[in-house]
């Protein structure tokens, strides 16, 4: 097994890295605080590459593979979550539906938009009923007389809502049986009929805005149906084993930034006239964030390695993206949680940035498919049993 990258994976990482340290980590806490968004930094991300990176170059993107997109994921998550659950809903859940199901024109139009920072991209599923059951959903889409779809119908917790000008949505266009009933669809929010919520009021992410959206006979074009009709289920699935990766990149990242914090702190920090990473307690502390730290890095790392080979050999990837999730989010939480306890009171306060790294990391845990969800996904898999 071959554990080195090639030029292209570290050049994105250096680039992402870069653009981190000098222009999101100075302004992260700011912007937490206010729950402001970055927009002029998710522009300038764009103009880098980092909003499309595994988009061909034909559509305005980087044109590289799921190992350089982690890379780069980590490294910005690391700096600051918010700004990579934006990135990740641009690359993952927005691009790559397209990308797969789209046609050349949809491509063209929505893709490049997204890729290149011209436009915010959302994806729509959850509804205010439903949640982990996400084919339990009402918002309907009928077809008119001219072949368009009016659209009825409310969304919750979307993320990049309140400011997206694109939104892949999933309605159902055939009632009554079920996920075969549902539909994907590209949403321009410019056009009449939509309407976008207050922003959500989050514990963590805040920079990150997330709100409810409104369709009150919203008319979408027939030419933007995304793939077939009745094929929206599928394609809402797919897209969230993809997603799956770019969360557990977001986990490291936030974990990765925890970790690091805690070992300068356990140099620095002195009780009873010595550092306390010399305090057995805090050594076994540190050991065992360093292993589920190392652990979630490498099974995300695999996920993004079986996404590329599913791409181009074909096959299924679901199982090591949601292990990936999984183990990420809650290395996430766990190592978070221990950062702010050996920082003590310092842990708990404003002034340093673990409070924000515990409140970030819950987040991982529930969307795109909260842990209880992850263990589903895996059993059933692992087993052929529904």
């Amino acid at each position: 097994m071959d554990f080195r990258f090639t030029e292209d994976q570290l050049s994105i990482q250096s680039i992402a890295r870069d653009f981190a340290q000098k222009r999101i980590a100075p302004v992260a806490a700011e912007l937490d605080a206010k729950g402001q968004f970055p927009l002029e930094n998710i522009q300038e991300m764009g103009q880098l590459g980092l909003m499309g990176i595994e988009v061909p170059t034909e559509y305005g993107g980087a044109g590289m593979d799921p190992i350089a997109y982690v890379l780069a994921m980590i490294e910005i998550a690391a700096a600051d979550a918010a700004t990579s659950t934006i990135m990740s809903v641009n690359n993952s859940l927005f691009c790559n539906g397209i990308l797969k199901h789209g046609t050349e024109e949809q491509k063209q139009t929505y893709v490049r938009a997204i890729a290149s920072g011209e436009a915010i991209g959302a994806y729509a599923l959850t509804e205010p009923q439903s949640g982990s059951d996400a084919s339990n959903m009402h918002t309907r889409a009928v077809k008119n007389a001219d072949g368009e779809w009016v659209i009825n119908g409310k969304k919750s917790w979307i993320t990049s809502g309140p400011v997206a000008r694109y939104i892949v949505l999933f309605a159902i266009t055939t009632p009554g049986i079920g996920a075969k009933g549902v539909s994907a669809f590209i949403i321009d929010t410019k056009r009449a009929g939509f309407l976008a919520g207050k922003t959500e009021p989050k514990l963590g992410i805040r920079a990150s805005a997330t709100c409810e959206i409104e369709f009150n006979d919203y008319v979408c074009p027939k030419e933007n149906l995304l793939g077939q009709e009745g094929k929206g289920f599928a394609i809402a699935m797919g897209v969230l084993d993809a997603g799956r990766i770019g969360i557990a990149s977001q986990a490291v990242g936030i974990a990765r930034a925890a970790y690091e914090a805690t070992l300068q702190w356990s140099r620095d920090r002195k009780a009873f006239g010595t550092p306390i990473g010399t305090f057995q307690m805090t050594q076994a502390k540190i050991a065992d964030m360093k292993c589920k730290l190392d652990a979630a890095t490498l099974l995300t790392l695999r996920a993004a390695w079986a996404k590329g080979e599913a791409e181009k050999n074909g096959g299924r990837f679901g199982t090591e993206a949601a292990i990936a999730k999984l183990t990420a989010s809650e290395a996430a939480m766990w190592i978070s949680h221990q950062a702010v306890q050996i920082h003590g009171g310092m842990g708990y306060s404003k002034e340093m940035p673990l409070e924000r790294y515990f409140r970030d990391a819950k987040i991982t845990e529930i969307y795109e498919g909260t842990s209880e969800i992850q263990r589903i996904v895996i059993a059933r898999n692992e087993t052929g049993l529904r």
